[in-house]
């Protein structure tokens, strides 16, 4: 690369910076799309698309539901399966000094 950082001014680094940053944008985008075909091209071998392998397997695409393990006793059309936040009733529930026992299905 023959060029001497040290004997450039202020001004021309900062300008160099920004062609390099530019150069790794572009570089990056075009490794980025390089990565994407090797990969749909694997997947392809196997019979698969990358969105039916990047979605846990699904053909479908859809996630299946997680299956209900608690049920609110006073509205029974209501449940949960236990995963992320509980819902409000289960917090009502607790606080009414019921446990989760009392809930599960």
């Amino acid at each position: 690369m023959g060029t001497n950082l040290e004997n450039m001014s202020r001004k021309e680094l900062i300008a160099l910076r920004e062609n390099v940053d530019k150069a790794l944008k572009k570089a990056e985008k075009r490794e980025r799309q390089e990565a994407l075909k090797a990969a749909e091209k694997a997947a392809a071998e196997y019979g698969f698309s990358l969105a039916e392998l990047s979605d846990g397997g699904s053909v479908t695409g859809k996630q299946a539901k997680s299956k209900a393990k608690y049920r609110n006793p006073s509205s029974p059309d209501q449940t949960w399966s236990g995963r992320g936040r509980k819902p409000q009733w289960v917090h009502d529930a607790l606080n009414s000094g019921a446990n989760m026992a009392d809930l599960e299905i």
